[in-house]
């Protein structure tokens, strides 16, 4: 296909997913991608990539300033995953954003930022919000669990919607909570049972392997973890990511896939691990100065683990 050409709207072309020995396509692969002049370009620059899923910001993530979308773009944003088939689309909240705050005013801050989020996802009728729970700056994790709870839950039942949040694995720097299922699991134990059902987990592969789940040698054992203290049927999305740094290093630093410390056997099991096959997988690895050329790599990269076994 030729640089720059419309991706076909045929679902069985390769460039976009597999077809399982039942017929069945399987198309779950996408990237984070830009919101640049609006977020009605999401839908093309996810077709861009070869892509029927996709993750936006819906604000600028380094700012506290909340954007009220506009009737049009939302409409047009509608308008344009329709025609271009889109099957999952969501968002990740600001980095600025931290419900484990001991600060009182900080956190008053985050709840208003993340239920503004929820208020615009909302509105695009997005599927899911990711969140980092955040950090317990004064070093009280059990605390800090129970303020990001407290936030989820009543951002949640202050906007109805489609929306799912998103509890992401953290890698676990500094005073960051969240870097272990039993965080999670945590968290949303203290979510109110009538928001609880509206709330899953992001696993970053990156984030994960940096935390100490071994995702190398020890797959399964981790999986089997992850079904004890959450249920695997919480995985609402991955961030499929390779690491710049090694095992247990509680380093964020995302590398393309293959080419970093987890290599490639952990994204070979995950794209063949039938518990996995329609959970979102998104990618967030470096887009350098060919952001199109280098989503399409990796997600060929990912698509051919499954074609290869």
């Amino acid at each position: 296909m030729a640089e720059g050409t419309a991706p076909s709207t045929d679902r069985r072309a390769p460039e976009f997913g597999e077809i399982l020995d039942d017929g069945t396509v399987v198309d779950e692969l996408g990237a984070h991608v830009s919101v640049a002049g609006g977020v009605q370009h999401a839908p093309e620059r996810a077709r861009d990539i070869y892509s029927l899923n996709v993750q936006v910001f819906t604000k600028q993530p380094n700012r506290w300033a909340e954007p009220e979308l506009a009737p049009d773009r939302v409409e047009a944003f509608g308008s344009e995953r329709a025609a271009r088939g889109l099957r999952v689309a969501g968002s990740h909240d600001s980095y600025l954003i931290n419900l484990a705050s001991p600060r009182a005013d900080l956190w008053e801050r985050s709840l208003a930022s993340f239920t503004a989020e929820l208020e615009r996802c909302a509105a695009l009728e997005l599927d899911f919000l990711v969140t980092h729970p955040g950090n317990a700056t004064d070093g009280d994790h059990a605390s800090g669990i129970e303020r990001n709870a407290e936030g989820v839950g009543r951002a949640l039942e202050t906007v109805q919607g489609p929306t799912r949040v998103l509890l992401e694995i953290t890698a676990g720097s500094g005073t960051s909570i969240g870097a272990s299922l039993e965080n999670l699991a945590a968290i949303l134990e203290g979510i109110p049972e009538p928001q609880r059902g509206r709330v899953g987990i992001c696993f970053d592969t990156c984030h994960a392997y940096s935390a100490g789940y071994d995702l190398v040698d020890d797959y399964e054992g981790v999986w089997a973890e992850f079904e004890d203290r959450l249920g695997l049927d919480r995985v609402g999305l991955f961030h499929l990511n390779d690491s710049q740094h090694p095992f247990g290093s509680r380093k964020d630093r995302h590398e393309h896939i293959g080419q970093g410390s987890l290599g490639d056997e952990p994204f070979r099991q995950i794209m063949t691990d039938t518990r996995f096959t329609h959970v979102p997988k998104v990618l967030e690895t470096p887009k350098g100065d060919d952001m199109v050329t280098l989503d399409r790599k990796n997600l060929a990269r990912l698509r051919g683990y499954r074609r290869d076994g």
